[in-house]
């Protein structure tokens, strides 16, 4: 399945963006599935139609769907208390009941987490179309199944469970009990779901669109967006200018925007610019049903491109150096920060971080060096003599 991740500042249109683009899809053929992040019903007002927790038809081939987070935790919450009921029967506590439960902070996200796990993995449509939340919501979002398993790692490691059969005797030994069974059989599934997600994610058929419009703030905002998206080793496929206004004439009040507007497009047009630039037009009014979605001409659905990967370059041969590359485009060298620590690299630029584990080829070496040149980090490692095979 194809799917495409669409996300922008708030306030820049990403919702009817992604609905014009999924309406496009289904007119065309494609049979579709838009989904929500959003809590209240944007979409389902952009689509003139309702949308909820159970699947509509919005349209010919386009299915609508904005998950209920409170009743799927609610339902984990349930699940939870049926597997744990001999420790809190031990320790007295008193259940909850369904009408009680209010989501956790986080459980929203791991909701439509798993919602888009199930749309991708789903073999009814051929295109799924994300309505992501605002940008930095989004780019949270998206590092959560990679940030929670390797907490569940480092708290829950996997090879302990391979000791299970001695944890009776090790907690007598200790003196301290050990974890429980059910405690590692729920890491384990988490560890799977989240690893779904990731896949999800990873897949050469999932690409972003970055929404935003045209100006000052929309251009700040892209820098910043495409940088985090990076980050996480996803591609940006196309940028779309949202609100394009018509042309005017020169004594308009609309003369200065106009003006903005069009430095903003011809700056993102610029030779070694890494985007696909998509103009969609100023109604001149709130888009709304599928008349209005159709005039926004939203970029169409083409074969998805190849994501730019982070990848490593052997010239051992030529001077013994191993380089890996990994695309910024918009890093300044000035906000980069690396640090190696055991076999991961821990990213920084801007205000964006992220953890990644070594390929295993640079495990065995030594960091030599790093540049940032035309967008792309390269770090250099040389071999460390005593963890490579020597050569007869």
């Amino acid at each position: 399945m194809r799917t495409i991740l669409i996300t922008g500042p708030g306030g820049c249109g990403r919702t009817t963006v992604a609905a014009a683009t999924a309406l496009r899809a289904a007119r065309e053929g494609t049979t579709t599935l838009v989904l929500s992040a959003d809590r209240t019903d944007t979409l389902g007002a952009a689509l003139g139609t309702e949308t909820g927790p159970v699947p509509v038809e919005a349209a010919p081939g386009l299915t609508a769907w904005r998950p209920d987070a409170v009743e799927r935790f609610r339902e984990d919450l349930t699940a939870f208390q049926t597997r744990a009921a001999n420790v809190l029967d031990l320790l007295g506590a008193s259940r909850l009941d369904a009408e009680e439960v209010t989501p956790l902070p986080g459980a929203e996200e791991l909701s439509f987490l798993r919602a888009l796990r199930d749309a991708a993995l789903s073999e009814r449509y051929d295109l799924l179309v994300v309505d992501l939340p605002p940008t930095p919501q989004a780019l949270a979002l998206l590092a959560l199944p990679e940030e929670l398993r390797r907490y569940l790692r480092r708290l829950l490691p996997p090879e302990r469970q391979a000791a299970r059969a001695l944890r009776p005797v090790l907690g007598r030994l200790a003196g301290v009990p050990m974890p429980a069974e059910w405690l590692y059989e729920t890491a384990g599934r988490w560890d799977v779901e989240l690893a779904a997600v990731e896949a999800v994610l990873a897949d050469r058929a999932t690409t972003v669109r970055l929404v935003a419009e045209p100006g000052p703030a929309g251009a700040a905002a892209v820098r910043a967006a495409g940088l985090g998206i990076a980050l996480r080793g996803l591609r940006t496929e196309a940028l779309v200018a949202n609100r394009v206004l018509p042309e005017t004439a020169p004594d308009s009040w609309l003369a200065c925007l106009l003006a903005q507007q069009r430095k903003a497009l011809a700056d993102w047009r610029e030779p070694g610019e890494p985007y696909d630039v998509h103009e969609v037009p100023h109604l001149g009014r709130d888009p709304r049903g599928p008349e209005d979605l159709a005039a926004l001409t939203a970029p169409g659905v083409n074969a998805a491109p190849a994501p730019v990967e982070w990848h490593v370059t052997d010239s051992i041969a030529e001077d013994g150096v191993l380089v890996w590359h990994i695309p910024l485009p918009g890093a300044i060298r000035e906000e980069l920060d690396l640090i190696r620590r055991g076999d991961e690299l821990v990213v920084t630029t801007g205000a964006f971080h992220r953890i990644v584990p070594l390929p295993s080829a640079l495990r065995r070496c030594t960091v030599a060096g790093a540049a940032l040149r035309n967008g792309e980090l390269r770090i250099r490692f040389t071999p460390d003599p005593g963890l490579w095979p020597r050569g007869k």
